[in-house]
């Protein structure tokens, strides 16, 4: 990933394209920061699972950002932060439609027999380590844990009958 975030920065210079030159100037930034820290703390670097959560917070910076813009009044400031967002999110894998999102998490919620809410961090690790970047983790989460919280039937977990023994 690092390899294309070069090549799209030289192109970018080439075509003397300013607003995508100083975007990914500032991801590459990020990227060596949080390299340095990690090498700080006696580790090698930072691993591919690293830089797409670099660049999702990133992305979601600038998303928080363009909003306080648009309530502000200062649209031309929020759309360049939507163009940075779009330059960043190139870097990104394809992200799961929210279809594909539910059908995934309904999937693994069967797949590992989870019962309860407490087994939200079971399926959310499973979820991180089979699809990294591919999807909004905060929202699969939410997903999940209302799918934990029914029985599918739309029944509170709380209505069951193992739940009122508890």
């Amino acid at each position: 990933m690092r390899d294309r975030i070069n090549v799209a920065l030289k192109a970018a210079q080439d075509e003397g394209d300013k607003r995508r030159c100083a975007t990914l100037r500032l991801v590459q930034t990020a990227v060596k920061d949080r390299e340095a820290a990690a090498r700080e703390n006696g580790k090698d670097g930072v691993g591919e699972a690293e830089v797409i959560d670099i660049l999702q917070k990133m992305i979601r910076q600038r998303e928080t950002s363009a909003v306080e813009f648009e309530s502000g009044g200062q649209l031309d400031l929020a759309e360049q932060e939507r163009t940075e967002q779009e330059i960043i999110r190139e870097f990104l894998p394809v992200q799961l439609s929210d279809e594909e999102m539910r059908t995934i998490c309904k999937d693994m919620v069967r797949e590992i027999d989870a019962r309860g809410l407490r087994d939200i961090g079971r399926c959310m690790s499973a979820l991180k380590s089979r699809y990294p970047g591919q999807m909004d983790f905060v929202q699969a989460s939410c997903l999940v844990k209302d799918m934990l919280r029914t029985d599918g039937n739309g029944k509170a977990e709380s209505d069951t009958p193992d739940a009122a023994k508890e």
